[in-house]
């Protein structure tokens, strides 16, 4: 479900390894790929307000066209959202750099992911972090972003599916029973007191929070059990369905 829009306002070689047969024809697509993904970083990232060096290297790093159906791929690094089915979307690649930089995170940091959607962003959290915890409501599009994420050979996330408003199921909980950085992909009509209650005391929460087509995406700081809000910008996001989200 990770899906916005500012509105939510290419494989630049073999690192994946799974590029190194490639016909002339798909020699083009990936050399074209690669430009826009240079274009992107440049234009969209760089070129706003993403300055944060680890968050640049790694979305210069991940193929975003591997999160994206096939149709739709020419189009991965456009400045826009697509369609992944369901009625979800991946984020322009804008949204996934700034709510990610906006997530302050560390290689210690223990995330919990709301919404794994295609898996691009998990995938982009997953090279900054120790560990991530994703949730997402579709048996669907969780099984295909496994597929994904096994094929690039990330192996620190794990999955659950069902109700992301509920957080992390309790029995699975890490060894400190609670999360350093939460992130919501997808819009709530306020932050679920589950995943207040699951974020660790100093941590912060990111996440597109409103009733309406346009939300708000807020920086939350737990202090003292207090959440404290911080505005980053407008945006407009789907809504997430469930017990501490909205009613489907």
């Amino acid at each position: 479900m990770d899906s916005g829009e500012f509105e939510n306002s290419i494989p630049a070689g073999n690192e994946q390894g799974h590029y190194s047969c490639e016909s002339g024809s798909d020699l083009r697509s990936s050399n074209r790929l690669a430009k826009t993904r240079q274009r992107m970083l440049k234009r969209d990232l760089e070129g706003r307000d993403i300055t944060d060096p680890r968050v640049l290297k790694v979305m210069a790093e991940i193929p975003r066209e591997e999160f994206i159906p096939e149709s739709w791929q020419s189009q991965a690094y456009a400045d826009g959202p697509l369609p992944i089915g369901m009625g979800q979307t991946i984020s322009q690649p804008y949204i996934v750099a700034l709510m990610t930089q906006e997530l302050r995170v560390n290689r210690d940091c223990e995330v919990l992911e709301i919404g794994t959607g295609s898996g691009y962003q998990t995938a982009v959290l997953s090279k900054l972090v120790k560990k991530v915890y994703t949730v997402e409501r579709f048996a669907q599009l969780s099984e295909s972003a496994q597929a994904v994420l096994g094929r690039l050979g990330v192996s620190n996330v794990e999955f659950y599916v069902g109700d992301g408003s509920c957080g992390w199921p309790k029995r699975r909980l890490p060894t400190s029973r609670c999360f350093d950085r939460i992130m919501i992909t997808a819009a709530v009509p306020k932050i679920p007191e589950p995943l207040a209650k699951q974020l660790a005391d100093g941590g912060l929460i990111v996440a597109p929070v409103g009733y309406g087509g346009v939300q708000e995406l807020l920086a939350c700081e737990k202090k003292a059990n207090k959440i404290i809000e911080r505005l980053i910008c407008d945006v407009r996001f789907v809504k997430l369905l469930g017990e501490y989200g909205f009613e489907g």
